[in-house]
């Protein structure tokens, strides 16, 4: 009886896994065309796998004129990987062994070693498709189905694009446990990818929420020169863009690469000022950069990982990287593994070349004696559940349980699509994208791209008391709670060098409120310059870009944090200058009012009589007022003090003025009288002198009148000529009416002076002319000096300006006219007497 073998490929480019037997020797033994015999498991229903389980090739050197050799795998192998396709044997036997999930049908499997090579993934894709007829052995009731109906793998994101390539058209679905490529998510290109592991879209946003909550905005960023880091890496980027997050540089590297390249990247690590760098690497490629940075001393980093990384056993020999923070895979547990995985009796090791392979490794003998010489043969005393290797720790399952998980969808999907006759091939393909399915409590869907939810554990290297690293579950990550909420940290962290603060990771420290950022040239916008607000402005938050200006009544602080009310200043009678102004104004007053008193007491005596006495107490009088009127220009400005300040002001020293000149014209109408034959006195007798007074005072209330009608003076906030306080003055309102008030009472004090002077030398006995002149020039000069003094002087000291005019002028009127004639009373009486006044020449 003719029987067709169908020649399957090895399961592994080194060796294979040894199947379970099929009854009691109904072992279904498949011979290699092309390389070593491979020995795997047959079933109604093939499931294939694909692993890295070594993670380099021989290099070939075709000479072009034979056929060049199949490429082998290199290097020692990937315990963890190993670990990773013994899970898929075991959850292919639970299902076998299972009376709910496929009862009545048999599971087989191909398992494949890609030894993390685009070339052989692609080969194995073309071995897994070989088989698309059916075949069927002869003998001993050994029927199978040659088809592979869905495919567990690869562990790489660029060999599973390669993978999904290939085997898409045939719809064939791909489910991956570790290729975590954001592009696979594309339906369009890679229709028949599933994953049981979250995409690095996820991922990549997770970072950036990380990054930004620990307030770190000066990073580096390195990254595997595949699709796996260039894609993962890439959309870390442009979120940490969008965050406000700088990268000092930004490196990819491969394990192929030549040292030079590793060494590069190694040396900008060391070089760099960024403390936390975010590593989008394969386990391997970041084995070899740490490897490079062990051999010379760098400084501290605090490094972040990808969940490639940073939750593989294998990394944490790499001390120096303590601290390192990550997401990982939420840890499982998976009932009855760890004892499968240590249940490898010496005749399944020696069935397989790559148990083979990794039995020696892992107890430096070798199970069969290969020459004379060979002295390191095992013994048979090696116990594997003594060694401390990634392949029996099962403390930190998480990659792992996503092959579990894997298995058991596309269990699921043939289950839902199986029909009644054994045999016939079901689509899995499209079941598979409606599984939703509970395994050991961990749930088992996909969504419209054949991505699962995204849940990630925070997980922490942290130092033991034995010196060792621990993985520590620090916080979670839940892409599907509300924004804000989905990064939780519960529990202390341990930074680089076993600090317990967070570490400062910035270009430029945070510029203080008060300040604004100002961007260095061509740097980053995390590098800066802190610049002070300039003057007016505040800033009212750290890192502001601009300073804005305080309201029109406010100003900065001295710290220039906060705007606070402008200091409203004017002429207030509780400071030292406003008290000393009213000291000697109601010191003058009292003075004018001594002065009448004493010229009332002596109001007979000849020389109060000889200088017109009635005009004198008159000009005492609006001296006191002058005086008085000061004290109006002291205060808060108020609507009503504001007009009566300047129209008192006025009128007062109008009054002042006219009695001056009344007595002026006096003098020069009695000298007039003594000569032969004129009679004019009786035309400046006292009527008309009063007249004369009134008249004057009159025209002066008119222009004040006027002035107040029309536009009066009014309180208003000076907000010009000091920035930093409000002066609280009185506006003019009409400025003319200022002025013209002003310019009355000057033309009245040079009229004075002009006939003052004319009178000087009349003789002394009748003469006031002489202290009269003196008096006005000292008027005019106060007042001449006043006006640009009053122009050029700010605030509160225009009023000062003005009150020492007023005052000083009243001063000078008062001493020069009258001290010399109460000096004669009081302390030279003699002198005051009619005979004296005649007599003297």
């Amino acid at each position: 009886e003719t029987q067709k073998v169908y020649i399957f490929k090895n399961i592994f480019s080194a060796g294979s896994f040894s199947r379970r037997k099929r009854g009691s020797s109904g072992e279904c033994k498949l011979q290699g065309a092309t390389r070593q015999p491979a020995i795997s498991m047959d079933g109604d229903y093939v499931v294939g796998g694909v692993f890295s389980i070594h993670y380099y090739t021989y290099t070939v050197k075709n000479n072009y004129t034979t056929m060049p050799d199949p490429i082998r795998c290199s290097g020692s192998i990937n315990s963890r990987e190993l670990r990773f396709s013994r899970t898929m044997i075991f959850a292919i036997e639970e299902i076998n062994n299972s009376t709910k999930l496929l009862p009545g049908i048999k599971l087989g499997y191909q398992i494949y070693d890609s030894c993390a090579s685009v070339p052989v993934a692609v080969h194995v894709a073309f071995e897994l498709l070989s088989g698309l007829d059916s075949v069927f052995y002869a003998g001993d009731n050994c029927t199978q189905s040659s088809k592979v109906m869905a495919v567990v793998g690869e562990s790489g994101s660029t060999p599973s694009i390669s993978m999904s390539r290939i085997i898409g058209p045939f719809n064939i679905p791909l489910v991956s446990h570790f290729a975590t490529c954001a592009c696979l998510s594309d339906k369009q290109q890679y229709p028949s990818f599933f994953r049981t592991i979250p995409s690095d879209q996820f991922q990549a946003d997770a970072l950036v929420k990380l990054v930004k909550h620990f307030g770190w905005t000066w990073i580096g960023a390195i990254r595997s020169d595949s699709d796996y880091g260039n894609s993962g890496m890439g959309s870390f980027l442009d979120a940490a863009h969008k965050e406000g997050i700088c990268v000092e540089y930004s490196e990819s590297f491969y394990r192929t690469n030549p040292r030079s390249r590793i060494q590069r990247v190694a040396d900008i690590i060391r070089r760099s000022t960024a403390l936390v760098i975010v590593a989008f690497t394969t386990p391997g490629d970041f084995r070899i950069l740490l490897e490079e940075l062990s051999l010379k001393p760098s400084p501290p980093r605090q490094w972040i990982g990808s969940e490639s990384w940073v939750t593989d056993p294998s990394m944490l020999k790499f001390r120096f990287c303590a601290g390192a923070i990550g997401f990982g895979i939420e840890r499982s547990v998976i009932p009855g593994l760890r004892d499968f995985l240590l249940d490898l009796p010496p005749s399944e090791v020696s069935a397989s070349p790559v148990l083979t392979e990794f039995w020696e490794e892992q107890f430096n003998c070798r199970l069969e004696k290969r020459s004379a010489t060979d002295k390191n043969v095992c013994d048979g005393t090696e116990d594997i559940n003594k060694i401390h290797s990634p392949y029996t720790d099962t403390s930190q399952l998480r990659i792992t349980n996503m092959v579990y998980k894997a298995v058991y969808a596309i269990a699921h999907a043939i289950h839902n699509a199986v029909g009644k006759k054994k045999c016939e091939y079901p689509t899995v393909l499209t079941r598979l994208k409606h599984v939703n399915i509970s395994q050991n409590g961990y749930e088992v869907s996909f969504d419209v791209n054949g991505d699962p939810v995204a849940t990630y554990e925070l997980v922490n290297w942290q130092n033991t008391e034995t010196g060792s690293i621990e993985l520590v579950t620090v916080g979670h990550y839940d892409a599907s709670l509300p924004a804000g909420q989905e990064l939780r940290v519960n529990k202390s962290l341990t930074w680089v060098e076993g600090g317990t603060q967070v570490p400062v990771s910035v270009c430029t420290v945070s510029c203080p409120a008060g300040t604004r950022k100002v961007l260095q040239k061509g740097k980053p916008i995390c590098c800066f310059d802190c610049i002070p607000c300039p003057e007016g402005e505040i800033s009212n938050a750290t890192d502001s870009s601009h300073c804005f200006t305080c309201l029109e009544e406010f100003w900065p602080n001295a710290k220039r944090n906060n705007c606070l009310p402008k200091p409203v200043e004017f002429l207030s009678f509780n400071e030292g200058l406003g008290i000393i102004l009213c000291v000697f104004s109601v010191g003058g007053a009292c003075l004018a009012v001594l002065t009448a008193a004493v010229l009332h007491r002596h109001r007979t005596s000849p020389i109060v009589r000889a200088n017109n006495s009635e005009l004198s107490f008159l000009l005492l009088f609006s001296l006191t007022l002058c005086f008085l009127c000061s004290l109006t220009f002291i205060g808060a400005p108020s609507d009503w003090s504001c007009m009566l300040r300047h129209t008192a002001f006025g009128i007062t020293f109008v009054l002042c003025m006219s009695c001056v000149l009344g007595k002026t014209i006096v003098v020069l109408m009695a000298f007039k009288a003594t000569l032969p034959g004129c009679d004019v006195m009786k035309w400046f007798g006292p009527p008309q002198q009063r007249m004369t007074v009134v008249s004057f005072t009159f025209i002066q209330v008119v222009i004040c009148t006027l002035w107040l009608v029309l536009s009066p003076p009014f309180p208003r906030k000076n907000l010009t000529t000091y920035k930093e306080k409000i002066i609280l003055e009185c506006a003019l309102g009409s400025t003319i009416g200022f002025w013209a008030v002003l310019g009355y009472i000057g033309l009245l004090a040079v009229f004075c002076f002009v006939l003052a002077v004319l009178a000087r030398k009349l003789p002394d006995s009748f003469n006031e002319a002489k202290l009269i002149t003196f008096s006005m020039l000292i008027f005019c000069a106060v007042w001449v000096t006043f006006i640009p003094a009053y122009v050029s002087s700010p605030g509160k000291f225009t009023v000062a300006v003005e009150i020492f005019a007023i005052l000083a002028s009243s001063f000078g009127l008062m001493l020069c006219i009258f001290a010399p004639k109460c000096f004669i009373i009081l302390f030279q009486p003699e002198k005051n007497t009619k005979k004296y006044l005649m007599n003297k020449t």
